[in-house]
């Protein structure tokens, strides 16, 4: 029996794409994309998930008091949806740990630098590498981790780094790690989990 896979989104969903081409690849095993849900109904995410046949859902910030109402309301929608494994795919809205209880091990995010680098409150999209240009690395690259209450902090699961180049803008960085790392280490740790191949001790994850 597959898992069942809810991504969440808020923006163009690149990372969602991602997913749902190797889903036609026949990459992720033992999964399926079930749900895609987007924090914005104007999101171009939407709009993938219905080209591919997964059916969309809006959670808006504007229609629940707070976060805590919010989360509730998600994990309620994720309850009802039999889904297994939520995969944040670009969800720029916070949520409280009743969705890290109700999923422990089970969230799991891609953050576009190697963990704990550059990482935190505020480090998301363009700043992640202004901040890696800035300080002159000569690497950098993707984390895919399990999502806990404190930011960016979950055991991680996949890493891979790139070279960062001289002449490198924040545009062209975000797009090599994209292409060569994110896109690529998101399905491959979808696919362990999918597998039951991830088994956390501690902050390790073993790769079975």
């Amino acid at each position: 029996m597959n898992k069942r896979i809810a991504v969440l989104v808020s923006g163009g969903g690149t990372n969602l794409q991602a997913l749902l081409d190797a889903q036609s690849r026949g990459e992720i095993k033992n999964g399926e994309i079930a749900a895609v849900i987007s924090s914005s109904p104007e999101a171009y995410a939407l709009e993938r998930a219905k080209k591919a046949g997964v059916p969309g859902y809006v959670l808006e910030k504007k229609d629940c008091p707070d976060a805590a109402s919010l989360t509730h309301t998600l994990v309620e929608l994720l309850h009802q949806l039999d889904i297994q494994l939520v995969v944040m795919a670009g969800f720029m809205t916070i949520v409280t740990g009743e969705l890290f209880q109700a999923y422990e091990n089970a969230v799991i995010n891609v953050h576009p630098s190697l963990i704990p680098s550059f990482c935190g409150k505020g480090c998301y999209g363009l700043h992640v590498h202004e901040k890696a240009l800035a300080y002159g690395v000569k690497v950098s690259g993707a984390t895919i981790h399990f999502v806990t209450e404190e930011c960016d902090a979950g055991p991680i699961i996949l890493q891979k780094a790139v070279e960062v180049l001289p002449d490198d803008t924040l545009e062209v960085l975000q797009r090599r790690i994209m292409e060569t790392c994110e896109w690529k280490l998101l399905p491959q740790a979808v696919s362990l989990f999918c597998q039951d191949r991830l088994r956390v001790e501690g902050r390790t994850v073993h790769i079975l």
